[in-house]
């Protein structure tokens, strides 16, 4: 007798890091201490690549961060978190998020500025 294949498990979220632009400029930051930003986006979404767009100019070698882009379509959870919210940004997932629909520059220029 044959077995069923077991049920496949949700779909897990695409995502992609882009690593920190890399400075030789003495006195950059360590590694260890790398600003890390979420961005929860989805596939086919203007505001969504504006706002990765936008935040990787504010990238400097000097104040080098990375981005995790996580597709919300990919998880049934997202979606109803933060379906039409998105794009929705973070620099700790424990914390409020820093905005969303457009970029705020001005919090994101504070927090790399710390």
């Amino acid at each position: 007798m044959e077995t069923e294949p077991a049920a496949a498990s949700a779909a897990q979220p695409i995502v992609i890091v882009i690593p920190a632009r890399r400075g030789t400029m003495a006195g950059s930051e360590p590694e260890a201490t790398l600003m890390h930003f979420t961005l929860y986006s989805r596939t086919y979404c203007h505001l969504c690549e504006d706002m990765f767009n936008a935040l990787n100019a504010l990238q400097t070698p000097e104040k080098p961060f990375t981005v995790e882009v996580i597709d919300v379509d990919a998880d049934q959870a997202l979606v109803a978190k933060y379906d039409e919210l998105v794009p929705v940004l973070f620099a700790d997932l424990n914390e409020p998020e820093l905005c969303h629909y457009f970029l705020d520059v001005d919090k994101v220029r504070t927090l790399l500025s710390k």
